[in-house]
């Protein structure tokens, strides 16, 4: 305040128009007036000083406060920031709640789904106990010396019903040997075929002198059969045919032995399947996948010639000589060949009924 006052009374000495200004401003007191004019000259000062200080402070009151708005401006900032980050914290934490709810829920079920499978392991477990104690007592009983010898004696029973019922079918349908023009012989002195690595010495029979149930099976002319054949030679061979299917489905049967070719018995329109795949050319164009699993359909061949294809049939009756080879290879004994059904078949029931066939 002082170099203010100062510097103005420098700038009226130096500065002549401002001297002759303040000349001219002069104003003349009387000296009995000096004393009040001084005292009020003083009191403006202290006033005027006064002011001044009240200015300084209300400065720098102002200051503090500026600075007070300028921290809460930053404040204000700052937790509008904070504001923003606690707003995206909740978006996050709100995700993480739905996702922990649908992992519970998976969770859940997961444990729903073990608890069941711990239920059935339990369940299967305890079977498997049961059945291992049943096989330990079955394998105590067997390793005994009696255990073996009740065994054999089952499979002896066994052996013996399963001799008795095919001997069943023999009766049911023979297979004979036409010896002469109005003579019959059984055939038990043929054995065309034995027991596997031990081939036999006899003498084949022709397949033509072989009948069923007083029936012949024509098989060689087959494919030379045509519209003016017999048909009541065709016939007999249907009825032969059918014969011999029931015979070979009854054996299999009793024998416990899956076909590899199933039969379709119906008498003298019977049938038999193939497994083989036949796929339909008109789909070529379908993916390998469908082809395989929509297109795959069981071929079936007539036992009889009448109304088809002579190839059919005659394969027909390959694949039913099949069977009764695959009977034969089942109790140990060789087939004659292709085509031979009769010939089989007889060497198949004379071989079930020997009293090998109980031993083995």
């Amino acid at each position: 305040m002082e170099n203010r006052e100062q510097a103005r009374d420098k700038t009226l000495i130096t500065d002549p128009k401002k001297i002759n200004a303040a000349h001219e401003n002069v104003q003349l007191i009387e000296w009995e007036d000096f004393d009040n004019e001084l005292a009020r000259l003083w009191s403006l000062t202290s006033a005027l000083k006064e002011a001044n200080e009240k200015k300084q402070s209300l400065q720098e009151k102002l200051q503090s406060l500026i600075q007070v708005k300028n921290e809460s401006l930053n404040k204000l900032n700052e937790l509008e920031e904070m504001r923003e980050r606690l707003e995206a914290r909740k978006v996050v934490m709100a995700n993480m709640s739905t996702r922990c709810k649908v992992a519970t829920e998976d969770a859940k079920k997961q444990e729903e789904m073990l608890s069941t499978e711990v239920r059935s392991l339990l369940v299967a477990g305890t079977s498997l106990s049961v059945a291992r104690k049943r096989l330990q007592e079955a394998n105590r009983l067997l390793t005994e010396e009696r255990g073996c010898v009740k065994l054999k004696n089952v499979q002896r029973k066994l052996r013996a019903r399963q001799q008795y019922m095919i001997s069943q079918v023999s009766l049911l349908y023979p297979v004979k040997i036409l010896v002469g023009p109005a003579q019959e012989q059984e055939l038990e002195s043929y054995s065309s075929s034995s027991r596997l690595g031990n081939p036999s010495a006899s003498k084949p029979v022709n397949q033509g002198s072989l009948t069923i149930l007083g029936l012949n099976l024509t098989l060689l002319p087959f494919t030379k059969m045509s519209f003016f054949t017999d048909k009541k030679e065709v016939q007999r061979s249907a009825t032969a045919l059918g014969y011999v299917a029931h015979a070979v489905s009854l054996i299999a049967s009793y024998l416990q032995v899956p076909l590899r070719y199933p039969l379709r018995l119906g008498g003298s329109r019977s049938y038999i399947n193939d497994h083989a795949s036949s796929i339909d050319p008109a789909s070529s164009d379908l993916s390998l996948d469908t082809t395989l699993s929509a297109n795959v359909k069981l071929a079936e061949f007539p036992l009889f010639l009448e109304g088809q294809d002579t190839t059919r049939a005659a394969y027909a009756v390959f694949l039913l000589n099949k069977d009764i080879e695959q009977l034969l290879n089942f109790i140990g004994v060789k087939s004659l060949g292709p085509r031979h059904v009769l010939a089989n078949l007889k060497e198949l029931l004379r071989s079930v009924q020997s009293s090998e066939y109980i031993d083995t």
